[in-house]
């Protein structure tokens, strides 16, 4: 198991580099300066004196050494376009914003889609069945900020409306954006989990009517076993397979943040500064957070893989 972990984390550092080294040299191939993005308000003398100020001007292989032995050193730099302040500084304010969206999405829609997922398997061609595609086709197609807006102007406008016409109060039953108070988060934790809801739900169903035809499960019936046991102590714990490694995709992806939803609902995430860092060829603002997401979504994906051991006893780490 040591050996597994400590070949897992080399391989995580190695991927991480790559990674690195790639949005390095990607970065610089794009036309333009992170002083220069298509307004010409700086003359040639100012530029050269900020291109050689932020080391812009040295070859491109001073520039990557530099680049790596600051990153080595936990040092991402600072950001041109956010009035120079450190990279670090802002992952460490605006990460935990888009963390915490991220997790309430992440809980909702892994235990709803889990949940549904069980449910339409086990009354399969019924009601819940039907439902539960209806959820994964509406995950699927509609957009997060079509649902977002939709979930603003009824439960945001609408109920708000109503709660004030009734009651003659101008307090505001469900916010339609800002991130302030536990009733901030609802909408735009469901707009974002529906799509781990509909993906989940789907693929737990399918795993749940591929397990359940398996003749390890008619054994466990003839035994005597009961309902409860045989469900939840063998097929659902088979059935989590696939979706484990669906998730593990997942969490990097939903707990990094959601450009879309933070912008739509105002909420200060780490989503917008990785966009906008892009547009305006911050080269130390996009390949610090290009970085910091590496490192979180292999480390999701190390756990995913040490889970599966968990999960499923059958599974043994050998030579």
């Amino acid at each position: 198991m040591r050996k597994y972990i400590l070949k897992r984390v080399i391989l995580a550092i190695v991927t991480i580099f790559v990674v690195m080294t790639i949005t390095f040299f990607l970065m610089h191939a794009i036309p333009g300066t992170p002083f220069n993005t298509g307004n010409d308000t700086l003359s040639q003398e100012s530029m050269d004196v900020l291109m050689s100020r932020y080391g812009l001007d040295q070859p491109l292989y001073k520039q990557y050494i530099k680049y790596v032995t600051n990153i080595l050193k936990g040092d991402f730099g600072v950001s041109m376009s956010n009035g120079y302040r450190s990279v670090s500084e802002i992952i460490l304010t605006a990460f935990p914003v888009s963390a915490d969206l991220g997790i309430r999405a992440l809980i909702f829609g892994t235990i709803a889609g889990i949940l549904l997922g069980i449910e339409a398997a086990m009354h399969r061609g019924k009601a819940v069945d039907h439902l539960s595609t209806i959820v994964a086709i509406i995950g699927i197609s509609v957009p997060s900020f079509v649902l977002g807006t939709v979930l603003q102007t009824i439960l945001g406008l609408g109920v708000s409306g109503w709660f004030k016409a009734v009651f003659h109060t101008d307090y505001q039953l469900f916010p339609i954006a800002r991130w302030q108070s536990f009733r901030y988060t609802i909408i735009p934790s469901f707009v974002l989990g529906m799509g781990a809801v509909s993906g989940l739900a789907r693929l737990m169903r399918t795993s749940m009517l591929d397990v359940i035809d398996q003749d390890y499960i008619r054994t466990a019936k003839s035994k005597g076993i009961s309902r409860t046991a045989l469900i939840w102590k063998h097929e659902v714990r088979n059935a989590l397979m696939p979706v484990v490694t669906v998730l593990g995709r997942m969490i990097g992806g939903v707990v990094t943040g959601s450009y879309i939803i933070e912008s739509q609902f105002a909420i200060p995430g780490l989503g917008k500064y990785l966009v906008n860092s892009i547009t305006a060829r911050d080269y130390t603002m996009t390949m610090g957070l290009t970085v910091f997401y590496s490192i979180f979504i292999v480390a999701s994906m190390l756990l995913v893989d040490i889970m599966y051991c968990v999960i499923d006893p059958r599974i043994r780490i050998t030579k």
